[in-house]
């Protein structure tokens, strides 16, 4: 059996019981040659001849999957599936399995680093201590701020709860929301709108879809208030990435903080010059605890799969 491997984090090299397991399962096992995700030209000759794959960030999109003949699973390393197109694998009788939750806490905790970070202006005072100046810049602190989480799952829940501990008044908006995780944890629920025009820090935890790329549009920027903290650990393509530049410039947003982009890695001159922004490459979830918790997860998924037994974390059934 033949199974390809794309996680960057996911290495031949690992000492890890999940890769011991996945080795004396399938007796070919080829790994990611790159650093990062593979671009579409490289995943499909590597696909070739695969029963099986533990999936990275790598494009599966209708080209790549229909160019895998034979290929029977995609284990997502990870709870997002938006970049595997899910009709396409159903078409060609493959089965899509993710790791939901398993990464909530790492996520959580750098969506909190990053409020800190710019609260704090904590990048640009190393940066000058660094250069020998001692600009001792005025922060903002979080306690009893206003936090709006956007996407109640179990990342934006894991935000919440460490917003509990800074005395926070949290509002979320979520079409699907847990109504009695929320009452539970003195979490109010609200529209959008309101989420925006009250929140002093707005954090970003849902999945990328049609109808929520650029969901945090010019005009709902527009209504945030002035001095806000916009923080992105889901997706990239939530945000529209030039309008909330141009409000950065501005000043109208007092700053953002950004794990994902639109096109990664990022390339825009404008992030990079702006000294209320932070950004870090796509790392929430690569923590020890959550990559090796990903790792069991996506290779039990896989291995349930290819031997046919029921898998718990089926997105959907080829």
């Amino acid at each position: 059996m033949k199974i390809l491997v794309t996680p960057a984090s996911f290495k031949p090299s690992m000492v890890s019981p999940a890769l011991e397991k996945l080795r004396l399962f399938a007796g070919d096992l080829v790994f990611n040659p790159n650093n990062q995700p593979l671009e579409e030209a490289e995943l499909i000759p590597l696909l070739k001849g695969c029963d099986g794959c533990i999936a990275g960030l790598d494009p599966f999109n209708r080209k790549v999957i229909e160019s895998a003949k034979g290929l029977k699973v995609i284990s997502r390393y990870g709870a997002g599936v938006d970049n595997v197109d899910l009709a396409a694998a159903s078409e060609q009788g493959i089965t899509v399995c993710n790791t939901p939750g398993v990464n909530a806490e790492a996520v959580a905790d750098l969506a909190f680093g990053l409020m800190l970070s710019l609260a704090r202006k904590l990048p640009l005072l190393d940066r000058h201590t660094r250069e020998g100046k001692w600009d001792r810049f005025i922060g903002t602190e979080l306690y009893k701020k206003t936090i709006g989480i956007l996407g109640l799952g179990a990342v934006g829940k894991a935000v919440a709860r460490r917003a509990a501990g800074f005395s926070m008044r949290v509002l979320a908006c979520d079409p699907a929301l847990d109504t009695a995780y929320a009452q539970a944890h003195r979490i109010m629920p609200v529209s959008l709108d309101k989420l925006m025009s009250e929140s002093d820090i707005v954090s970003l935890h849902l999945p990328l879809k049609a109808d929520t790329r650029h969901i945090i549009s010019l005009d709902v920027m527009c209504n945030m208030k002035k001095g806000a903290l916009l923080i992105n650990t889901a997706r990239g393509g939530l945000i529209d990435e030039a309008s909330a530049c141009a409000l950065l410039q501005s000043g109208h947003l007092g700053g953002m903080g950004l794990d994902v982009y639109e096109v990664e890695p990022p390339h825009d001159p404008a992030l990079f010059s702006l000294d209320n922004v932070v950004l870090t490459p796509h790392t929430a979830a690569r923590t020890a605890e959550a990559t090796a918790l990903m790792a069991a997860v996506s290779v039990q998924n896989l291995i349930d799969v290819l031997s046919g037994k029921k898998c718990p974390y089926m997105v959907s059934h080829g």
